[in-house]
């Protein structure tokens, strides 16, 4: 099993690896040849501490963005030739211009490896077959998914293409085991069986679900609906275009595992950079060498779990709940900061409730949160019970309105459940 040693043993090779990585940026990669150079590190041998480590300067998603407008089409962080490079994936662009990435062949076996980790970690295993239920575009997670399964030995059954009746068909015909997509997707799936009379828990092979792209599933509300649509058992995984398959959930599902054998990990204060117990996510990737990233600040908001071996017996250090949610998406309402997972998590546990959406708006002098939800029995005592546990949840007095079901917008990949209909300038 992967995550075995102890935290001394982990940094050394860790420095090792890292070391590695800087003797071939530092000679080929313009992006962070030059960076690195402008804050004193000329040689490997200058970072072969941690101390040392937490002096390199931070990425940022601007400066890459930046980057790649300036030198279009793939920028200057290229550690070898365009050659050399075999595949092309870009982020989703939910926050911000579209990132395109380069993986070589062995960046590409590396990422590989971070999906078997997940795999692994979620109990899958070469016996089972593995649905894979969106559409095969440039977003890499779909396609790292399905490098692992093949790495791993599994049957993978891709999903493009298909309407959800026509997955539902599939994922029942093939006995699929585990299904791999978003959360919301996943309860979109358990919403359209319900109406084509087919009972998931029932009339499927499916044991496992693995999701990400959003915090869903690592949100108890959200868990236990889909686990409950679908008699399986939900995990949460995270990872990024630009980053990799960073984290994933062990069956004892007490955290989120953060893959320090192939990654370095902090949590810093979003306004000092300090160290924190809760902030922002900075990674390093240590097996992509072609196009890596150094204390990459990835925006992700986050919190240590208490430390401490997981009864699964790795010793990584992990993450409570996964990620809490995106800086960038909090929002500001009447001088509190309200993070749309924690409005996912109160909703879900109402199982009226189908789809939901959100609505922040200044109609006058003051912010006003507006929810709409699908709901069909009961809908004013829900409205009523949802608006009294958000406004414990939150210590606000949202507005909550029933809508019709099937009124409101699906999502395959990543939810746009949040409006924000304020001017930019008032956002906060």
């Amino acid at each position: 099993m992967i995550g075995k040693a102890d935290h001394s043993q982990r940094q050394a090779a860790q420095l090792c690896q890292l070391q590695a990585l800087l003797r071939e940026v530092l000679s080929s990669n313009p992006f962070y040849g030059a960076k690195l150079r402008s804050a004193g590190v000329h040689s490997a041998d200058d970072v072969a501490t941690m101390q040392q480590y937490a002096n390199l300067p931070f990425t940022t998603k601007q400066e890459l963005s930046v980057d790649q407008a300036g030198c279009p089409p793939y920028g200057t962080n290229l550690t070898y030739p365009a050659q050399r490079y075999i595949r092309l994936h870009q982020t989703s662009g939910t926050t911000g211009e579209r990132l395109r990435w380069l993986d070589t062949e062995d960046s590409w076996n590396w990422f590989g490896r971070g999906w078997e980790a997940v795999y692994g970690g979620a109990g899958v295993t070469r016996e089972d077959r593995i649905f894979f239920a969106f559409s095969f575009g440039p977003f890499i997670g779909f396609w790292s998914a399905h490098e692992g399964a093949r790495r791993l030995g599994a049957m993978a059954i891709p999903g493009g293409g298909m309407s959800s009746v026509q997955r539902l068909e599939a994922i029942a015909s093939n006995h699929a085991t585990v299904l791999v997509c978003t959360p919301t997707y996943a309860l979109h799936l358990a919403d359209v069986a319900a109406a084509q009379g087919l009972d998931l828990a029932q009339d499927t092979s499916v044991r496992i679900t693995i999701h990400a792209g959003e915090p869903g599933a690592g949100l108890p509300a959200t868990r236990a609906r889909i686990e409950q649509a679908w008699g399986a058992r939900c995990f949460d995984h995270a990872g990024a275009t630009e980053v990799g398959a960073w984290g994933f959930e062990c069956t004892e599902q007490d955290g989120l595992h953060l893959n320090e054998d192939q990654f370095i990990f902090e949590i810093i204060d979003p306004q000092t950079t300090q160290p924190a117990l809760e902030g922002e996510l900075v990674i390093t990737n240590l097996g992509r060498t072609g196009m890596p990233v150094i204390r990459y600040r990835t925006g992700d908001r986050v919190r240590w779990h208490e430390p401490g071996s997981c009864a699964c017996g790795r010793t990584f250090r992990r993450l409570e709940g996964g990620v809490i949610g995106r800086l960038d998406d909090a929002l500001v309402i009447r001088g509190i900061n309200v993070y749309p997972s924690l409005i996912e998590n109160v909703v879900r546990g109402f199982p009226q409730v189908g789809e939901f959406a959100v609505h922040v708006r200044r109609p006058g002098a003051m912010d006003e949160l507006e929810i709409d939800i699908e709901v069909e029995e009961g809908a004013e005592a829900v409205v009523e019970g949802l608006a009294a546990q958000l406004h414990r949840g939150l210590a606000l007095r949202p507005r909550v309105r029933a809508v019709a079901r099937g009124s409101l917008p699906r999502f395959e990949m990543k939810a746009r459940r949040v409006t924000d209909h304020r001017q930019p300038a008032q956002n906060g």
